[in-house]
């Protein structure tokens, strides 16, 4: 019986809280709080979504209650809203409970016509209304003009694409750049005017070249790139003049928020066709792709790339990866690759002075420098010539070893040269277990290293990068870099800073603050 009568005192005490109304909303009399009173939406290209921004508002009284209305202020205003999972631009009676918060998502894609014309700026308050008037947030964008370049789309819904190879059925989502473009105008001629932003692969055609000028800014989307065909040449940057910041091209995505600044992958590649000769680029900063450079040679001649002052920062396989190329480089920066910072594959030329190859690229067993004289098909091993040659270069990184070199032609029958030299540089190779005591290609007191320093641990021969993990390799006083050079004919460093008597090892030289 006592257990029957508990069960129905129960079961009356359910019913008499389910009937209670325990969310009685009062309307609002202002007093929210939010998480700031800016929302800043970055910068975004003229007529691109931009990322989905958060504002939080607190209730932090003790009642429960309800805004009369949340809305934009401007009738057409650009700016898209999410509250309480409902999309739009105004919202009535939204209710908060007491003591609680809730998330308001803001993104926007507006026309740089509609910003204003003095600073950009494209402007808009989001509204609470209560019942003694109305808190606001401010929102605010910068709206960047910017010269759009993209395949065209057919009648049929296709879209135009271009052949990876002459005569061969592979294509690739991309256009050819016209140097009479009805649009555009001259579109094989990259100036510093406005920005440039690229949809798929735009592609120099054969026989014509793309000029870079010194300042321009291209910014590549998602799985896009620049090809240059064979027969066709990229001109980029002034190789004639010192460096300055000024006039330094900047290859990156197209996400411009501060969140995709250094993240890795948002882009193809700068790709140089087998066959694309006598290229050159100057005092440019690469960043951000899945490979910075990716240079097909032929037979490792003619030149195919000639490099000067040039960045390379936060690819997500590669930063400069080179199949049979014919490289020159100097004053050449090169940091954070998921695989190896500078790929030289399946044999080539390469000259490389005052370089820092660097790898602070959080990941597994990732190399500064790759170099080897094969590659792989389906079938085989192919194998070829190898000359490369770096003087007063920085092969550094997380990893135990700052080189990786492989020789697979030396299985041949008739074995291909295999040519290398360090020339007074700075390597990182450990090798605590002696595994690489007895490899012929690693005889750091051999000819194949003349004046060069080896760090065999954390303690010796530190290259004292300022911050590596935020891509500033410049040397600290007391670097084994200091001083431990020999004159090899570039003047001055990629800052431009002169090079007199003994130089630095690398790209930079020490410069006390």
């Amino acid at each position: 019986m006592r257990q029957y009568v508990l069960f129905l005192l129960i079961i009356a005490g359910l019913s008499l809280i389910s009937c209670r109304d325990d969310f009685e909303f009062e309307p609002s009399g202002g007093g929210l709080e939010f998480s700031r009173d800016t929302v800043y939406l970055d910068t975004v290209f003229t007529n691109i979504g931009s990322s989905t921004y958060t504002l939080k508002v607190y209730n932090r009284s003790n009642r429960d209650i309800s805004i009369p209305s949340v809305k934009l202020k401007r009738p057409d205003s650009k700016y898209r809203l999410m509250v309480d999972g409902m999309s739009g631009q105004s919202f009535e009676n939204v209710e908060l409970l007491a003591k609680d918060s809730m998330f308001i998502f803001i993104e926007t894609t507006v026309d740089v016509a509609e910003a204003n014309p003095d600073d950009f700026l494209y402007t808009d308050e989001l509204q609470f209304f209560n019942t003694n008037g109305v808190q606001e947030v401010h929102l605010v964008t910068l709206i960047q003009d910017a010269i759009f370049l993209y395949p065209q789309r057919f009648d049929d819904g296709s879209y135009e694409s271009i052949p990876l190879n002459p005569g061969e059925p592979d294509r690739i989502y991309g256009f050819y750049l016209d140097e009479n473009d009805p649009n555009h105008g001259n579109e094989l001629r990259w100036t510093n005017e406005k920005p440039y932003v690229i949809y798929g692969y735009a592609a120099v055609p054969p026989g014509k070249t793309l000029i870079v000028d010194p300042g321009a800014r291209v910014h590549f989307h998602a799985d896009s790139g620049l090809l240059v065909s064979s027969g066709a040449t990229i001109a980029a940057g002034n190789a004639n003049n010192p460096p300055t910041e000024a006039g330094q091209i900047v290859f990156e995505g197209d996400r411009l928020e501060p969140r995709f600044a250094e993240t890795p992958g948002q882009w193809g590649t700068v790709w140089l066709r087998n066959g694309s000769t006598a290229n050159t680029m100057s005092n440019i900063i690469i960043k951000n792709a899945t490979v910075g450079l990716l240079v097909e040679g032929n037979d490792g001649t003619p030149e195919t790339l000639k490099l000067r002052n040039m960045q390379v920062y936060n690819c997500s396989n590669v930063g400069i990866l080179a199949r049979n190329g014919h490289i020159t480089a100097t004053n050449l920066v090169v940091n954070k690759a998921g695989e190896a910072s500078l790929g030289l594959t399946f044999g080539g030329i390469y000259n490389f002075t005052h370089c820092t190859i660097a790898n602070y690229f959080n990941n597994f067993n990732q190399f500064p420098l790759v170099l080897n004289d094969y590659r792989e098909t389906s079938s085989t091993i192919e194998v070829t010539d190898l000359n490369a040659q770096f003087i007063n270069c920085i092969f550094f990184g997380l990893g135990n070893r700052g080189i990786s070199l492989e020789n697979k032609g030396i299985q041949a029958s008739t074995p291909p040269v295999f040519g290398y030299q360090f020339q007074n540089c700075l390597i990182k190779f450990f090798d605590f277990s002696n595994e690489y005591a007895s490899n012929p290609l690693y005889q750091f007191n051999g000819p194949n290293y003349p004046g060069s320093k080896r760090a065999r641990n954390s303690s010796e021969n530190r290259p004292q990068f300022r911050n590596p993990q935020n891509n500033d390799l410049r040397i600290s006083e007391g670097s084994a870099a200091v001083n431990a050079g020999f004159d090899a004919g570039v003047p001055v460093d990629i800052l431009g800073n002169p090079r007199n008597g003994a130089p630095d090892i690398g790209a930079y030289e020490f410069v006390s603050e």
